[in-house]
Protein backbone atom coordinates (compact mmCIF):
# COMPACT_ATOMS: atom_id res chain seq x y z
CA UNK A 1 0.00 0.00 0.00
CA UNK A 2 3.33 2.47 1.08
CA UNK A 3 4.80 2.13 -2.25
CA UNK A 4 1.16 2.26 -4.23
CA UNK A 5 0.53 5.83 -3.22
CA UNK A 6 4.01 6.99 -2.28
CA UNK A 7 4.21 9.29 -5.82
CA UNK A 8 0.93 11.07 -4.42
CA UNK A 9 2.45 11.56 -1.03
CA UNK A 10 5.51 13.51 -2.59
CA UNK A 11 3.62 15.24 -5.07
CA UNK A 12 2.87 18.15 -2.13
CA UNK A 13 6.68 18.20 -1.60
CA UNK A 14 7.26 18.94 -5.65
CA UNK A 15 4.67 21.72 -5.47
CA UNK A 16 6.53 23.44 -3.00
CA UNK A 17 9.98 23.46 -4.40
CA UNK A 18 9.06 24.54 -7.48
CA UNK A 19 6.55 27.78 -6.30
CA UNK A 20 9.95 29.54 -5.62
CA UNK A 21 11.09 28.64 -9.28
CA UNK A 22 7.80 29.52 -10.78
CA UNK A 23 8.07 33.07 -8.60
CA UNK A 24 11.27 33.60 -9.92
CA UNK A 25 10.64 33.01 -13.61
CA UNK A 26 8.18 35.61 -13.22
CA UNK A 27 9.64 38.10 -11.73
CA UNK A 28 12.79 37.71 -14.54
CA UNK A 29 10.20 38.17 -16.83
CA UNK A 30 8.89 42.02 -15.49
CA UNK A 31 12.35 42.62 -15.50
CA UNK A 32 12.40 41.85 -19.51
CA UNK A 33 9.07 43.63 -19.88
CA UNK A 34 10.08 46.44 -18.21
CA UNK A 35 13.35 46.87 -19.97
CA UNK A 36 11.29 46.42 -23.24
CA UNK A 37 8.78 49.53 -21.93
CA UNK A 38 12.11 51.62 -21.09
CA UNK A 39 13.82 51.14 -24.28
CA UNK A 40 10.98 50.75 -27.47
CA UNK A 41 10.81 54.26 -28.25
CA UNK A 42 14.87 54.90 -29.08
CA UNK A 43 14.87 51.15 -30.49
CA UNK A 44 12.25 52.73 -33.09
CA UNK A 45 13.71 55.57 -33.00
CA UNK A 46 16.67 54.21 -34.40
CA UNK A 47 15.34 51.84 -36.89
CA UNK A 48 13.43 54.91 -38.73
CA UNK A 49 17.00 56.67 -38.97
CA UNK A 50 19.51 54.20 -39.78
CA UNK A 51 17.18 50.74 -40.86
CA UNK A 52 18.49 47.93 -37.80
CA UNK A 53 15.56 46.39 -36.86
CA UNK A 54 13.75 47.57 -33.81
CA UNK A 55 13.07 43.83 -32.74
CA UNK A 56 16.75 43.09 -32.85
CA UNK A 57 18.06 46.05 -31.22
CA UNK A 58 15.72 45.37 -28.19
CA UNK A 59 16.64 41.41 -28.57
CA UNK A 60 20.52 42.43 -28.36
CA UNK A 61 20.23 44.98 -25.67
CA UNK A 62 18.12 42.27 -23.44
CA UNK A 63 20.56 39.68 -24.05
CA UNK A 64 23.72 41.74 -24.19
CA UNK A 65 23.02 43.70 -20.61
CA UNK A 66 20.69 41.04 -18.60
CA UNK A 67 17.78 43.19 -19.65
CA UNK A 68 19.61 46.16 -18.03
CA UNK A 69 21.07 44.63 -14.97
CA UNK A 70 24.61 43.41 -15.98
CA UNK A 71 27.67 45.99 -14.46
CA UNK A 72 28.17 47.46 -18.03
CA UNK A 73 25.03 48.41 -18.04
CA UNK A 74 24.31 50.02 -15.01
CA UNK A 75 28.01 51.28 -14.34
CA UNK A 76 28.51 52.55 -17.86
CA UNK A 77 25.41 52.81 -19.57
CA UNK A 78 26.94 49.96 -22.09
CA UNK A 79 23.78 47.67 -23.18
CA UNK A 80 25.60 45.86 -26.09
CA UNK A 81 29.11 45.44 -25.15
CA UNK A 82 30.70 47.42 -27.45
CA UNK A 83 34.29 47.51 -26.43
CA UNK A 84 36.30 50.49 -26.72
CA UNK A 85 38.68 50.12 -30.13
CA UNK A 86 41.59 51.86 -31.25
CA UNK A 87 39.27 55.31 -31.69
CA UNK A 88 37.44 55.64 -28.59
CA UNK A 89 38.39 58.44 -26.81
CA UNK A 90 35.36 58.66 -24.12
CA UNK A 91 35.14 57.24 -20.79
CA UNK A 92 35.75 53.43 -20.25
CA UNK A 93 35.43 50.72 -17.85
CA UNK A 94 37.40 47.53 -17.74
CA UNK A 95 35.99 44.09 -17.23
CA UNK A 96 37.40 40.68 -17.82
CA UNK A 97 35.68 38.98 -21.13
CA UNK A 98 36.98 37.46 -23.75
CA UNK A 99 40.76 38.88 -24.28
CA UNK A 100 43.48 37.19 -23.16
CA UNK A 101 47.60 37.75 -22.41
CA UNK A 102 50.69 36.12 -24.55
CA UNK A 103 51.25 33.92 -22.08
CA UNK A 104 46.83 32.63 -22.69
CA UNK A 105 46.02 34.57 -19.46
CA UNK A 106 42.60 36.24 -19.19
CA UNK A 107 42.67 39.62 -18.94
CA UNK A 108 40.33 42.78 -18.27
CA UNK A 109 39.01 44.01 -21.28
CA UNK A 110 38.41 47.75 -21.87
CA UNK A 111 34.51 48.90 -22.62
CA UNK A 112 32.81 52.01 -23.95
CA UNK A 113 31.49 54.20 -21.05
CA UNK A 114 28.10 56.80 -21.95
CA UNK A 115 26.82 59.38 -20.25
CA UNK A 116 23.14 57.86 -20.86
CA UNK A 117 21.85 54.89 -21.96
CA UNK A 118 20.17 56.36 -24.99
CA UNK A 119 23.56 57.63 -26.22
CA UNK A 120 24.15 53.19 -26.06
CA UNK A 121 21.25 52.47 -28.38
CA UNK A 122 22.45 55.25 -30.95
CA UNK A 123 26.42 54.08 -30.39
CA UNK A 124 25.45 50.39 -31.48
CA UNK A 125 23.29 51.62 -34.39
CA UNK A 126 27.30 53.86 -35.01
CA UNK A 127 29.40 50.33 -35.09
CA UNK A 128 27.11 48.31 -36.94
CA UNK A 129 27.01 51.51 -39.65
CA UNK A 130 30.81 52.58 -39.49
CA UNK A 131 32.33 52.74 -42.91
CA UNK A 132 35.53 50.87 -41.48
CA UNK A 133 33.39 48.22 -40.83
CA UNK A 134 31.37 47.81 -44.23
CA UNK A 135 32.82 44.55 -45.39
CA UNK A 136 31.83 42.76 -42.19
CA UNK A 137 28.30 44.27 -41.50
CA UNK A 138 27.29 46.37 -44.44
CA UNK A 139 25.41 43.05 -46.02
CA UNK A 140 23.02 43.52 -43.25
CA UNK A 141 21.35 46.47 -44.40
CA UNK A 142 20.84 44.66 -48.30
CA UNK A 143 18.71 42.39 -45.57
CA UNK A 144 14.64 42.99 -45.59
CA UNK A 145 14.45 44.97 -41.69
CA UNK A 146 11.47 42.93 -41.36
CA UNK A 147 13.65 39.57 -41.94
CA UNK A 148 14.66 39.32 -37.63
CA UNK A 149 15.38 35.42 -38.22
CA UNK A 150 18.47 36.32 -41.31
CA UNK A 151 19.48 39.72 -39.34
CA UNK A 152 20.11 37.37 -35.96
CA UNK A 153 22.42 35.00 -38.16
CA UNK A 154 23.56 37.57 -39.99
CA UNK A 155 24.52 39.02 -36.89
CA UNK A 156 26.83 35.98 -35.95
CA UNK A 157 28.13 35.69 -39.42
CA UNK A 158 29.50 38.50 -39.29
CA UNK A 159 31.05 37.85 -36.05
CA UNK A 160 29.02 40.52 -33.60
CA UNK A 161 29.35 37.50 -30.95
CA UNK A 162 31.26 34.13 -30.33
CA UNK A 163 28.45 32.16 -28.74
CA UNK A 164 27.15 29.87 -31.27
CA UNK A 165 23.65 30.05 -30.05
CA UNK A 166 23.68 33.87 -30.49
CA UNK A 167 20.99 33.99 -33.26
CA UNK A 168 18.97 31.06 -31.34
CA UNK A 169 18.96 32.81 -28.43
CA UNK A 170 17.83 36.85 -30.14
CA UNK A 171 15.09 34.83 -31.90
CA UNK A 172 14.08 33.25 -28.90
CA UNK A 173 13.72 36.45 -27.04
CA UNK A 174 11.87 38.18 -30.08
CA UNK A 175 9.11 35.41 -30.38
CA UNK A 176 8.57 35.11 -26.69
CA UNK A 177 8.00 39.04 -26.45
CA UNK A 178 7.05 39.30 -29.70
CA UNK A 179 9.24 42.20 -30.56
CA UNK A 180 8.51 41.75 -34.01
CA UNK A 181 5.74 44.11 -33.78
CA UNK A 182 8.24 46.88 -33.08
CA UNK A 183 9.48 46.19 -36.83
CA UNK A 184 5.97 47.27 -37.84
CA UNK A 185 5.49 50.69 -36.71
CA UNK A 186 6.86 54.04 -35.89
CA UNK A 187 7.98 55.90 -33.11
CA UNK A 188 5.01 58.28 -32.44
CA UNK A 189 2.28 55.01 -32.99
CA UNK A 190 3.81 52.82 -29.49
CA UNK A 191 2.09 54.59 -26.84
CA UNK A 192 3.70 57.93 -27.75
CA UNK A 193 1.72 61.09 -27.88
CA UNK A 194 1.89 62.35 -31.59
CA UNK A 195 2.78 65.56 -30.78
CA UNK A 196 6.06 65.00 -29.45
CA UNK A 197 9.01 64.40 -31.22
CA UNK A 198 11.67 63.61 -29.42
CA UNK A 199 11.94 64.50 -25.52
CA UNK A 200 15.20 62.19 -24.19
CA UNK A 201 18.63 63.12 -23.62
CA UNK A 202 20.90 62.60 -26.35
CA UNK A 203 24.37 62.59 -27.63
CA UNK A 204 26.08 64.24 -30.57
CA UNK A 205 30.22 64.47 -30.91
CA UNK A 206 29.98 63.68 -27.41
CA UNK A 207 28.00 66.87 -26.60
CA UNK A 208 24.75 66.30 -25.09
CA UNK A 209 21.64 67.85 -26.30
CA UNK A 210 17.92 67.56 -26.13
CA UNK A 211 15.25 68.22 -28.83
CA UNK A 212 12.48 70.98 -27.93
CA UNK A 213 8.63 69.40 -28.27
CA UNK A 214 6.01 71.23 -28.99
CA UNK A 215 4.96 74.55 -26.49
CA UNK A 216 8.38 74.25 -24.36
CA UNK A 217 10.14 77.64 -23.54
CA UNK A 218 13.95 77.79 -22.85
CA UNK A 219 12.67 77.78 -18.94
CA UNK A 220 10.93 74.44 -19.13
CA UNK A 221 14.08 72.65 -20.95
CA UNK A 222 15.80 73.64 -18.21
CA UNK A 223 14.05 72.15 -15.23
CA UNK A 224 13.86 69.09 -17.74
CA UNK A 225 17.36 68.72 -18.05
CA UNK A 226 18.46 70.44 -14.88
CA UNK A 227 20.88 72.89 -16.48
CA UNK A 228 20.36 76.32 -15.80
CA UNK A 229 18.92 78.67 -17.85
CA UNK A 230 21.76 80.88 -18.38
CA UNK A 231 24.19 77.93 -19.40
CA UNK A 232 21.72 77.21 -21.82
CA UNK A 233 22.12 80.77 -23.29
CA UNK A 234 25.95 80.80 -23.27
CA UNK A 235 25.88 76.52 -25.11
CA UNK A 236 23.75 77.71 -27.93
CA UNK A 237 25.27 80.38 -30.14
CA UNK A 238 21.61 81.95 -31.16
CA UNK A 239 19.69 82.16 -27.67
CA UNK A 240 20.44 85.53 -26.59
CA UNK A 241 18.03 85.84 -23.95
CA UNK A 242 15.38 82.90 -21.18
CA UNK A 243 12.37 84.75 -22.56
CA UNK A 244 13.51 83.94 -26.44
CA UNK A 245 10.86 81.46 -28.41
CA UNK A 246 12.59 78.09 -29.23
CA UNK A 247 11.30 76.23 -32.24
CA UNK A 248 9.65 72.90 -31.99
CA UNK A 249 12.48 69.96 -33.53
CA UNK A 250 15.44 72.52 -32.60
CA UNK A 251 18.25 71.13 -31.14
CA UNK A 252 19.54 72.31 -27.38
CA UNK A 253 22.67 71.56 -26.89
CA UNK A 254 23.25 70.99 -22.76
CA UNK A 255 27.39 71.17 -23.04
CA UNK A 256 29.73 73.38 -24.70
CA UNK A 257 29.98 72.36 -28.33
CA UNK A 258 33.66 70.81 -29.35
CA UNK A 259 36.21 73.00 -31.03
CA UNK A 260 36.22 70.08 -33.89
CA UNK A 261 34.50 67.17 -35.12
CA UNK A 262 35.34 63.82 -33.62
CA UNK A 263 33.42 61.68 -36.25
CA UNK A 264 35.04 60.28 -38.92
CA UNK A 265 34.01 63.35 -41.66
CA UNK A 266 36.34 66.06 -42.02
CA UNK A 267 34.51 68.10 -44.21
CA UNK A 268 30.92 69.41 -44.75
CA UNK A 269 29.51 70.01 -48.21
CA UNK A 270 27.28 73.26 -48.06
CA UNK A 271 23.72 71.75 -49.08
CA UNK A 272 20.87 74.11 -50.40
CA UNK A 273 19.39 76.83 -47.59
CA UNK A 274 22.14 75.60 -45.16
CA UNK A 275 24.12 77.74 -42.62
CA UNK A 276 27.11 78.35 -40.32
CA UNK A 277 24.75 78.25 -37.73
CA UNK A 278 22.89 74.56 -38.72
CA UNK A 279 26.21 73.30 -39.73
CA UNK A 280 27.86 74.26 -36.33
CA UNK A 281 24.13 72.37 -34.97
CA UNK A 282 24.64 69.54 -36.86
CA UNK A 283 27.98 68.40 -36.03
CA UNK A 284 28.40 70.16 -32.39
CA UNK A 285 31.16 72.38 -33.09
CA UNK A 286 31.33 75.73 -32.41
CA UNK A 287 30.46 78.88 -34.72
CA UNK A 288 33.59 80.72 -34.10
CA UNK A 289 35.97 77.46 -34.42
CA UNK A 290 34.30 76.90 -37.94
CA UNK A 291 34.83 80.59 -39.02
CA UNK A 292 37.98 80.62 -38.03
CA UNK A 293 39.22 77.40 -39.33
CA UNK A 294 37.54 78.06 -42.68
CA UNK A 295 38.94 81.75 -43.38
CA UNK A 296 35.44 83.29 -42.64
CA UNK A 297 34.36 86.65 -40.49
CA UNK A 298 31.61 85.96 -38.36
CA UNK A 299 28.05 86.33 -40.45
CA UNK A 300 29.68 85.86 -43.84
CA UNK A 301 27.78 81.93 -45.45
CA UNK A 302 29.47 80.05 -47.82
CA UNK A 303 27.68 79.06 -51.41
CA UNK A 304 26.22 76.08 -51.81
CA UNK A 305 28.50 73.30 -52.63
CA UNK A 306 31.59 74.52 -50.83
CA UNK A 307 33.32 72.36 -48.45
CA UNK A 308 33.67 73.27 -44.91
CA UNK A 309 36.60 72.01 -42.78
CA UNK A 310 35.47 70.57 -39.46
CA UNK A 311 38.50 70.30 -37.74
CA UNK A 312 42.55 70.46 -37.67
CA UNK A 313 43.79 73.59 -38.81
CA UNK A 314 42.96 76.31 -41.60
CA UNK A 315 41.83 75.94 -44.71
CA UNK A 316 44.53 77.78 -47.57
CA UNK A 317 41.54 79.28 -49.18
CA UNK A 318 38.33 80.68 -47.81
CA UNK A 319 35.44 78.84 -49.62
CA UNK A 320 33.37 81.17 -51.85
CA UNK A 321 30.37 83.22 -50.56
CA UNK A 322 26.67 82.63 -50.90
CA UNK A 323 26.89 86.89 -51.88
CA UNK A 324 29.09 86.22 -54.82
CA UNK A 325 27.63 83.20 -55.93
CA UNK A 326 24.15 85.46 -56.11
CA UNK A 327 25.76 88.39 -57.60
CA UNK A 328 26.87 85.58 -60.40
CA UNK A 329 23.53 84.77 -60.63
CA UNK A 330 21.70 87.85 -60.85
CA UNK A 331 23.95 88.88 -63.83
CA UNK A 332 22.95 85.99 -66.30
CA UNK A 333 20.57 86.16 -68.68
CA UNK A 334 16.75 86.06 -67.63
CA UNK A 335 15.24 82.47 -68.25
CA UNK A 336 12.68 82.14 -70.70
CA UNK A 337 9.12 81.96 -69.36
CA UNK A 338 6.31 79.98 -71.15
CA UNK A 339 3.08 81.77 -71.88
CA UNK A 340 1.38 79.01 -69.33
CA UNK A 341 4.04 80.37 -66.82
CA UNK A 342 6.55 77.66 -66.44
CA UNK A 343 10.15 78.10 -67.16
CA UNK A 344 11.09 76.83 -70.32
CA UNK A 345 13.81 74.42 -69.90
CA UNK A 346 15.43 74.10 -73.33
CA UNK A 347 19.17 74.90 -73.48
CA UNK A 348 19.73 78.93 -74.54
CA UNK A 349 21.19 79.50 -77.58
CA UNK A 350 22.94 82.12 -76.34
CA UNK A 351 25.04 82.60 -73.58
CA UNK A 352 25.58 86.76 -73.50
CA UNK A 353 23.19 89.13 -71.76
CA UNK A 354 22.91 91.50 -74.62
CA UNK A 355 23.95 89.35 -77.55
CA UNK A 356 26.81 90.95 -80.38
CA UNK A 357 25.81 90.15 -84.07
CA UNK A 358 28.77 87.74 -84.91
CA UNK A 359 26.78 85.75 -88.24
CA UNK A 360 25.18 86.85 -91.06
CA UNK A 361 21.90 85.62 -90.10
CA UNK A 362 20.31 85.89 -86.89
CA UNK A 363 19.30 82.10 -85.01
CA UNK A 364 15.15 81.46 -85.05
CA UNK A 365 13.51 81.02 -82.05
CA UNK A 366 13.10 78.15 -79.96
CA UNK A 367 10.18 76.51 -80.98
CA UNK A 368 8.63 74.02 -78.10
CA UNK A 369 5.92 71.75 -80.36
CA UNK A 370 2.96 70.44 -78.38
CA UNK A 371 2.07 66.97 -78.12
CA UNK A 372 -0.10 65.25 -80.15
CA UNK A 373 -3.75 65.32 -79.49
CA UNK A 374 -5.17 62.11 -78.15
CA UNK A 375 -8.59 63.45 -78.18
CA UNK A 376 -8.99 62.13 -81.79
CA UNK A 377 -7.80 64.98 -83.45
CA UNK A 378 -5.50 64.40 -86.55
CA UNK A 379 -3.75 68.06 -86.35
CA UNK A 380 -1.34 68.99 -83.50
CA UNK A 381 -2.30 72.87 -81.97
CA UNK A 382 -0.34 75.30 -82.97
CA UNK A 383 3.09 75.67 -81.11
CA UNK A 384 4.18 77.55 -78.37
CA UNK A 385 7.13 80.55 -79.43
CA UNK A 386 9.45 81.49 -77.14
CA UNK A 387 11.38 84.81 -77.96
CA UNK A 388 13.85 86.27 -76.46
CA UNK A 389 13.46 90.14 -76.08
CA UNK A 390 16.87 90.69 -76.43
CA UNK A 391 17.62 89.27 -80.08
CA UNK A 392 17.07 91.16 -82.69
CA UNK A 393 14.15 90.11 -84.95
CA UNK A 394 14.86 87.32 -87.30
CA UNK A 395 15.02 88.52 -91.35
CA UNK A 396 11.91 87.86 -93.57
CA UNK A 397 12.41 84.17 -94.42
CA UNK A 398 12.69 83.30 -98.31
CA UNK A 399 9.05 82.23 -99.41
CA UNK A 400 9.04 78.64 -99.68
CA UNK A 401 6.37 75.76 -100.11
CA UNK A 402 3.94 75.42 -97.39
CA UNK A 403 5.11 72.80 -94.38
CA UNK A 404 2.33 71.80 -92.53
CA UNK A 405 4.32 70.11 -90.20
CA UNK A 406 6.26 73.42 -89.17
CA UNK A 407 3.15 76.50 -88.69
CA UNK A 408 4.54 80.16 -89.10
CA UNK A 409 5.84 81.58 -86.27
CA UNK A 410 3.72 83.46 -84.24
CA UNK A 411 5.71 86.02 -81.55
CA UNK A 412 3.49 85.39 -78.18
CA UNK A 413 2.26 89.01 -76.69
CA UNK A 414 4.49 89.91 -73.83
CA UNK A 415 1.99 89.08 -71.02
CA UNK A 416 -0.22 85.92 -71.15
CA UNK A 417 -4.03 86.62 -70.72
CA UNK A 418 -4.92 85.65 -67.16
CA UNK A 419 -7.66 84.04 -68.41
CA UNK A 420 -5.92 81.34 -70.96
CA UNK A 421 -6.32 78.17 -68.72
CA UNK A 422 -2.91 76.38 -68.20
CA UNK A 423 -2.45 73.73 -71.15
CA UNK A 424 -0.21 71.90 -68.82
CA UNK A 425 -1.98 69.49 -65.52
CA UNK A 426 1.32 69.06 -63.80
CA UNK A 427 1.63 73.14 -63.58
CA UNK A 428 3.78 73.88 -60.31
CA UNK A 429 2.28 77.83 -59.46
CA UNK A 430 4.32 77.66 -56.46
CA UNK A 431 7.66 77.64 -57.62
CA UNK A 432 11.07 75.26 -57.77
CA UNK A 433 10.86 71.79 -55.46
CA UNK A 434 11.95 72.87 -52.09
CA UNK A 435 14.81 69.94 -50.58
CA UNK A 436 15.53 69.19 -46.93
CA UNK A 437 18.96 67.19 -45.89
CA UNK A 438 18.58 64.45 -43.49
CA UNK A 439 20.69 64.81 -40.14
CA UNK A 440 21.33 61.88 -37.73
CA UNK A 441 18.88 61.94 -35.42
CA UNK A 442 16.07 62.83 -37.43
CA UNK A 443 13.02 61.18 -38.47
CA UNK A 444 9.82 61.46 -41.22
CA UNK A 445 7.72 62.62 -38.51
CA UNK A 446 10.07 64.96 -37.31
CA UNK A 447 10.50 66.70 -40.87
CA UNK A 448 6.93 66.64 -42.05
CA UNK A 449 6.01 67.99 -38.44
CA UNK A 450 8.87 70.97 -39.48
CA UNK A 451 7.83 71.58 -43.34
CA UNK A 452 4.00 71.14 -42.07
CA UNK A 453 3.22 68.27 -44.27
CA UNK A 454 2.35 64.96 -43.35
CA UNK A 455 4.09 61.77 -43.61
CA UNK A 456 2.15 60.26 -46.13
CA UNK A 457 2.99 63.43 -48.50
CA UNK A 458 6.71 63.38 -47.85
CA UNK A 459 6.75 59.42 -48.60
CA UNK A 460 4.85 60.24 -51.90
CA UNK A 461 7.02 63.20 -52.94
CA UNK A 462 10.14 61.26 -52.56
CA UNK A 463 9.21 57.78 -53.77
CA UNK A 464 10.10 55.89 -50.08
CA UNK A 465 7.49 53.15 -48.79
CA UNK A 466 9.32 52.65 -45.40
CA UNK A 467 9.77 55.16 -42.59
CA UNK A 468 14.05 54.26 -42.76
CA UNK A 469 16.26 57.28 -44.01
CA UNK A 470 19.58 57.71 -43.63
CA UNK A 471 22.21 61.03 -42.45
CA UNK A 472 22.82 62.84 -45.46
CA UNK A 473 19.44 61.50 -47.78
CA UNK A 474 17.74 64.50 -49.32
CA UNK A 475 14.23 64.84 -49.10
CA UNK A 476 11.50 66.57 -51.20
CA UNK A 477 9.45 68.61 -49.40
CA UNK A 478 7.08 70.77 -50.99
Amino acid sequence: MFNRFQPLALLPLLLLLAIPSLGLMAQQSETQLNYINRFKDVAVQEMERTGIPASIKLAQGLLESNAGQSILARRANNHFGIKCGADWQGDNIYREDDDYDANGKLIKSCFRAYKNSDASYIAHSEFLRDPRKAFRYGFLFRLDPMDYRNWAYGLKQAGYATSPTYPESLISLIERYELFRYDNTTAVDIDTPSDIVASGILDNNDVRYVVVSEGESLEDIAKRVDVSVRNLISYNEKIGSSQQEVAEGERIYLQPKRNGYRGKDKYHTVGTGETMFTISQEYAVKMSKLYKRNRLSSGEEPAVNEKIKLRGCKVKDAPKLRSEQEETLDSSPAVPVLPNGELDMEEPEEEETVPVPTRPVTPPPVIVQPETPTNGGTKPDVPIIIVDPNRPPAPSPTPTAPNTSNPPVINPTPAPSPTTPSTNPNNNTNGAPVYHTVVAGETLYGISRRYNITVDQLKSFNGITTNTIQAGMKLRVK
